[in-house]
């Protein structure tokens, strides 16, 4: 609001920096500018102020969904005045020249026109979408419908106003729709708590089962292992006693061999001593061969006189007795012959 000292005569205004004072004398637009000062003559003299800082209007509405449901819309609508002279000649924005105050509410007049534009383009929205989309993607889709309806708007822009944004604060339904929808949502975030921990459980009990599982591999790849190493020492152990045998086969057909050799050397040896026996014993039977029985007899005799301290028997048959004695007796006669004749 303008700030307006009286004086005799004339009057002083001062405006703020974010007022545009539009200055009208005698029906021609004198002076237009943000922030002014000057003196005027009240009888001549008529003026306009008109905001052009950014103004925020909120705004609330009820619709009703494709459903059928009641559902309640809020937001902020923010808009700034880009041509001040268009906006007055369209809305009354002209100050008393005695308080400085706007005759009229020209502010609520805007803030009804964007407020019905913006109900209708959020309206061709509901009554055509069911309450659970509304709910689930509506603040975004109404915030852009409303954005885009109020920007395409021929008349918003030609009264010098600009859409600067907008915000849609929350989208509620009736208060026992809300419970109802409340108890759903609660039910499905518990269903899925509840899913959360059997998956949990199950992840547990499958992992418990992978373990186990794990260590039955394990105990069964060792039992293998073992397996292949009893396995592998019966091997060695086959082929140690394998080796022990050809070993002891190679030893006892080497001692077999050596026995061989030396019975064979021990046999030549004593076939070579009896060969040399009988070989003397035939020479020395083929020099007796020769001699007479009565000198045959004598060395017989002279031999059985060199063991008679052996012989603890002798037999002498009559036949062997007489026959000895006449060899005897034949011997010594032909002994003392020869001695005569000498």
């Amino acid at each position: 609001m303008a700030d307006i000292k009286h004086y005799p005569i004339m009057r002083h205004l001062r405006s703020d920096p974010n007022q545009r004072i539009l200055r009208f004398r005698k029906g021609q637009l004198k002076s237009s500018g943000a922030g002014q000062s000057f003196w005027f003559h009240p009888l001549n003299t008529s003026l306009i102020e008109v905001p052009v800082d950014d103004r925020e209007l909120p705004f609330i509405f009820h619709g009703r969904s494709k459903d059928f449901q009641d559902t309640v819309v809020q937001g902020v609508i923010s808009y700034r005045v880009t041509n001040a002279q268009k906006l007055a000649e369209r809305v009354d924005f002209s100050i008393d020249l005695d308080e400085g105050s706007h005759k009229s509410k020209p502010l609520e007049k805007i803030a009804g026109l964007m407020t019905d534009l913006s109900k209708q383009f959020a309206m061709d929205y509901l009554v055509h979408t069911d309450l659970r989309i509304i709910l689930e993607d509506g603040v975004e889709t109404i915030r852009n419908k409303i954005e885009q309806g109020l920007g395409d708007d021929a008349g918003i822009s030609e009264m010098g106003l600009s859409i600067v944004s907008i915000r849609i604060h929350s989208i509620k339904p009736e208060a026992e729709v809300e419970r109802a929808l409340q108890v759903r949502v609660r039910e499905s975030i518990q269903q899925q708590a509840d899913e959360a921990i059997f998956q949990r459980r199950a992840m547990a009990v499958e992992k418990e089962r992978a373990i186990q599982e794990n260590e039955l591999q394990n105990q069964i790849e060792l039992a293998k292992r073992e397996e292949q190493l009893i396995a592998q020492q019966g091997l060695n152990d086959a082929k140690r006693i394998s080796d022990e045998n050809d070993s002891s086969k190679i030893a006892a057909k080497g001692a077999a061999e050596r026995s061989m050799i030396k019975s064979n050397a021990q046999a030549a040896s004593i076939q070579a001593v009896e060969e040399a026996r009988v070989a003397a014993e035939r020479e020395r039977m083929s020099i007796y061969r020769d001699f007479p029985a009565d000198r045959l007899m004598g060395l017989a005799a002279q031999e059985f006189a060199g063991k008679l301290q052996k012989i603890e028997h002798l037999n002498l048959t009559p036949d062997l007795l007489g026959s000895m004695l006449t060899n005897l007796m034949g011997a010594g006669a032909a002994h003392l012959e020869s001695k005569k004749n000498l």
